[in-house]
């Protein structure tokens, strides 16, 4: 029976991840890009929107900078994770849906609305990931978390899928045209966001809290434990390494996946080739997450990051030299083989080195470095590519954080992170 009850706590978690991830996939990945260069924005040229779409990605990640740690405190001392998670995914539920009602060529009403989408659906993982402790232990993290990108990819390819055909096919399914078909699936994405949260928030439990707080008392002491956290992280030099070393890598990682279709639409890429590209990298990177996982609890979650860091360094400069869209199939399918490991394998290894009992503020410092590289990678990409007239010198400036980050993560030590997570524990 208690079996059961872990699994079945396991799995609704790991659905949060199927019903956000149609945000990640169809919206930021997907579809906006594409309708931000060719029907709100179809004006600008291409480095231009390419600036502007860059803008908007770092903006929304300097809110979740700037709100990540202390909310987490406060979630923490309050005991309400899933109180904010369910305030942060109803945003970017309402956001996305809106995106619906936005006419052709109201470039600045659809980055606002896009903006305020991608803060619900990063505020939304902070807990979304500080919950991962609470459904897993310490020996099965690496497989949970794992399982949580595999649900993702799968559940967001197989929307995705429906998307793509809706707008390759729009008569097929009773619509006038392709921009009808886009514009329907940011409905559609809601929908599948808000349906599929339900589990979560039914049959995850959240762990009780010693002297909870509330109201603005809780408010008073996440700040209070927000300073104290932040000087324990800078104590705690194997928490304060690892964070430096994912801050630039997941720089990387985060780029790519916000900036890979504007790219390829910037090399003169056919816009549907390229929407059909993502697909593929959803489909590959659900088995692989699962293998990823399985690295993780044989070899280390190090060793799985590894791997996937030097993928994406022989990838972004394949990119750089890359001239046919048949060579970005190749390259989605090499992405989508990692892409999930490096994500899955970075959260697992930071629960093993973070005490359980204040993991929402922690992973608030975990998405906070995380969004705030989102700031840099692609204002640089966008930046570099408008200063030298080609996109090309922009994709290639990510690979010095993929190199820093991985030399970082050699010298962290997981079991000197370990003892010291269980000693702040019984403090």
């Amino acid at each position: 029976m208690e079996h059961e009850r872990d699994r079945k706590k396991t799995i609704s978690w790991a659905f949060y991840d199927w019903a956000n991830s149609a945000f990640a996939t169809t919206v930021m990945a997907g579809f906006f890009p594409v309708f931000f260069k060719q029907y709100w924005g179809p004006d600008a040229n291409a480095t231009l929107s390419t600036f502007r779409l860059g803008a908007a990605n770092s903006f929304a990640s300097l809110v979740i900078v700037a709100l990540a740690p202390i909310l987490g405190a406060i979630a923490d001392r309050g005991g309400s994770k899933k109180k904010f998670l369910l305030f942060f995914t109803s945003m970017g539920i309402v956001m996305t849906g809106a995106l619906y009602f936005v006419s052709k060529g109201d470039w600045p009403l659809a980055v606002l609305l896009y903006v305020f989408g991608i803060i619900g659906f990063s505020g939304g993982n902070i807990f979304y990931d500080s919950l991962l402790i609470n459904v897993s232990g310490r020996n099965k993290v690496d497989f949970v978390s794992a399982l949580g990108f595999a649900f993702g990819y799968l559940g967001g390819g197989l929307l995705f899928a429906l998307n793509v055909a809706m707008t390759l096919n729009p008569g097929f399914f009773g619509l006038s045209g392709q921009s009808e078909a886009v514009r329907l699936s940011f409905i559609l994405v809601a929908i599948w966001w808000a349906v599929f949260s339900v589990p979560l928030f039914l049959f995850v439990k959240e762990p009780a809290v010693r002297d909870r707080s509330r109201g603005w008392h809780a408010v008073a002491g996440g700040f209070r434990q927000f300073r104290a956290t932040f000087a324990e992280v800078r104590r705690l030099r194997v928490v304060f390494l690892f964070l430096l070393g994912y801050w630039l890598y997941i720089d990387g990682v985060d780029t790519i996946v916000r900036m890979a279709v504007d790219y390829g639409l910037s090399l003169g890429f056919d816009a549907n080739a390229l929407i059909v590209a993502l697909l593929i990298t959803q489909f590959v990177g659900f088995p692989s997450a699962i293998a990823f996982g399985k690295i993780g609890e044989k070899f280390g979650p190090k060793t799985g990051i590894f791997i996937g860091i030097f993928v994406y360094i022989a990838v972004t400069i394949w990119a750089f030299f890359m001239t046919n869209v048949t060579e970005f199939y190749a390259l989605a399918v090499s992405i989508g083989l990692v892409q999930g490991g490096v994500q899955s394998l970075s959260r697992s290894f930071f629960t093993r080195i973070i005490p359980q009992n204040k993991s929402a503020e922690f992973f608030g410092f975990y998405n906070m470095l995380g969004k705030f590289a989102a700031v840099i990678g692609p204002i640089l990409m966008g930046w570099i590519g408008v200063v030298f007239g080609d996109p090309r010198v922009g994709i290639l400036s990510i690979i010095v954080l993929f190199i820093s980050g991985a030399v970082l993560l050699f010298f962290v030590n997981e079991e000197e992170g370990s003892r010291m997570a269980n000693a702040l524990e019984e403090i």
